[in-house]
């Protein structure tokens, strides 16, 4: 992605194809280090405990690494974009989730994991724009 020198020139077209692209590279960042994570448990000693926790971590890094992207090319509002960039992620997660469990339902586990998306999300959105 690139950067935009002039942010007023962004479009809502622009805005939709930037959180497009950074919810697509959370989600397959996400992929990735879900189909690592399984692996590592199956062929070593790590306890089936670490998974949740493990879940958590990967998402929210995941989302940070995509709102980072994204806050860098639009250079403002990092900390907004970004919360509002994991909470969409967050929100596709479930969903998906939820359709394919047949249950819809809001459980401690769940809010913790949208928590740390919009936390993720906001801290890679602040990093994107402040550093350089």
């Amino acid at each position: 992605m690139e950067h935009i020198e002039n942010n007023d020139e962004i479009t809502g077209v622009s805005y939709f194809k930037t959180f497009f692209k950074g919810i697509t590279i959370s989600l397959i960042l996400t992929l990735i280090l879900i189909l690592l994570l399984s692996i590592a448990v199956t062929y070593t000693d790590l306890k089936e405990t670490v998974i949740k926790p493990a879940v958590i971590f990967i998402s929210a890094f995941s989302i940070l690494i995509g709102s980072f992207l994204v806050s860098k090319k639009i250079m403002k509002n990092g900390i907004i974009y970004g919360a509002i960039l994991g909470l969409i992620y967050m929100l596709l997660i479930y969903l998906v989730s939820s359709f394919i469990n047949h249950s819809f339902i809001l459980s401690v586990s769940s809010a913790v994991m949208i928590f740390a998306g919009i936390l993720g999300g906001a801290l890679g959105g602040v990093l994107g724009v402040n550093l350089k």
